[in-house]
């Protein structure tokens, strides 16, 4: 082996150990991934340790060196996809065991007859299949979907496997064709290609762990933890954003649980949560993809609805009035408890062009609502105006 392929290996060693260094330190700081990350690192020094064993080959008996480091590189590829494979909880154990001892198998049977033939063709079958097996996982798994570095992992996984599929498939026809000069070209292909996965691998998997992080974060700060609804802040946000973008039709309705104080008072807060949960449940069956729904605070709930008329709302509206009614929760004394629900809608128009001016039109015709005999809906009117002020102070 030259100095230079000598320096590459080294490189490629050096890398993985630190990458695995990283990974270890990185478990700390990310609970919810601690497994995740702890078979990553075991991977890379996997594949550090098999491309030890293939540097030294040469200067151990027979063909023990390289069918001893092909097994365990193969073993180091068949961890990192136990790893991502583990992210959408599936697993590839039974398989990597077969898979590892055909391959076994096949050195100890063709090892010394066709070592040259094994090392360069045969062992680069079952990495061109599990590196194809860990982009298709990367793009499956459901954890994965929403984040942007999973592009990423598709590519380098994906781009590594079809290398060693052309060099187990296309490398024996342009050898037999070119000769040692093709075979020189896709040693140093092959070895580039090392160098590439060994950076990019350790920093795309450290970079998807940040990533759910932060969008877990993201998550916990603009969502109401026990509706799971967006919370107050995250619909003044998306609300002023699609506010900014509308260019039709646009309505928000507001609503607001009967005599929610009652249940509380009556049945305990453990029902009242029960309650709140079941109104949440029933604004997701109603309202379509598109809508915003959020937890105003306490048992106010708001939805924004673009691209809806006021009858279209409306309609929406008293379906959710109509699905509540109809449900019922248990209390922890064995009482079905039914609630209503009264609500009010206001449309987008000229002297209400912010979230804020929009939700207080819909309150307003909430509170007229209330005062009418509660578990109906309330359109927005210009006479609200005038009796806004008895209508909360009814209300209250």
């Amino acid at each position: 082996m030259t100095n230079a392929l000598f320096t590459i290996y080294l490189f490629i060693v050096v890398t993985l150990v630190a990458s695995a260094g990283m990974t270890v330190w990185e478990r700390k700081a990310q609970c919810a991934r601690r497994r995740f990350l702890g078979i990553c690192a075991a991977g890379y020094v996997a594949l550090a340790v098999g491309c030890i064993i293939a540097t030294a080959r040469s200067h151990m008996p027979g063909v023990s060196g390289a069918a001893l480091g092909n097994l365990i590189i193969l073993g180091g590829y068949m961890i990192v996809l136990e790893a991502v494979a583990g992210l959408g909880g599936r697993r590839y154990r039974a398989l990597s065991a077969a898979v590892l001892a055909g391959m076994a198998a096949l050195w100890a049977w063709g090892g010394v007859p066709w070592a040259t033939w094994t090392w360069l063709y045969a062992s680069s079958v079952p990495i061109a299949l599990v590196c194809l097996i860990t982009a298709w996982e990367a793009w499956r798994s459901p954890p994965l979907r929403a984040l942007r570095s999973r592009n990423v992992l598709i590519v380098i996984t994906g781009f590594h496997g079809i290398l060693y599929a052309g060099r187990a498939l296309i490398l024996p026809v342009l050898v037999a064709r070119w000769g040692q000069d093709a075979l020189d070209l896709s040693s140093s292909v092959t070895l580039y290609a090392g160098v590439l996965y060994s950076v990019v691998l350790p920093m795309v998997m450290l970079a998807l762990v940040r990533e759910e992080g932060a969008a877990r974060l993201t998550h916990l700060a603009t969502t109401d933890h026990l509706t799971e609804l967006g919370n107050r802040r995250w619909f003044f946000s998306q609300g002023a954003e699609m506010i900014a973008g509308a260019q039709g039709d646009l309505a928000l309705l507001a609503f607001d649980i009967d005599h929610f104080k009652s249940i509380n008072d009556r049945f305990g807060h453990a029902t009242g949560d029960k309650v709140l949960k079941s109104f949440a449940r029933v604004l997701r069956e109603v309202v379509g993809p598109d809508a915003l729904l959020a937890r105003i605070g306490g048992e106010e709930f708001a939805i924004m609805l673009p691209g809806r008329d006021g009858a279209a709302a409306r309609r929406i509206g008293q379906a959710v009035l109509d699905g509540f009614a109809d449900s019922a929760v248990v209390s922890r004394t064995g009482v079905a408890v039914s609630a209503t629900v009264s609500g009010g809608l206001a449309e987008l128009e000229t002297a209400a062009r912010d979230v804020a001016s929009l939700l207080g039109l819909a309150d307003r015709a909430l509170y007229c609502a209330k005062t009418l005999g509660r578990n109906r809906l309330e359109p927005a009117l210009p006479s609200l105006a005038a009796t806004s002020a008895i209508a909360e102070m009814a209300a209250a």
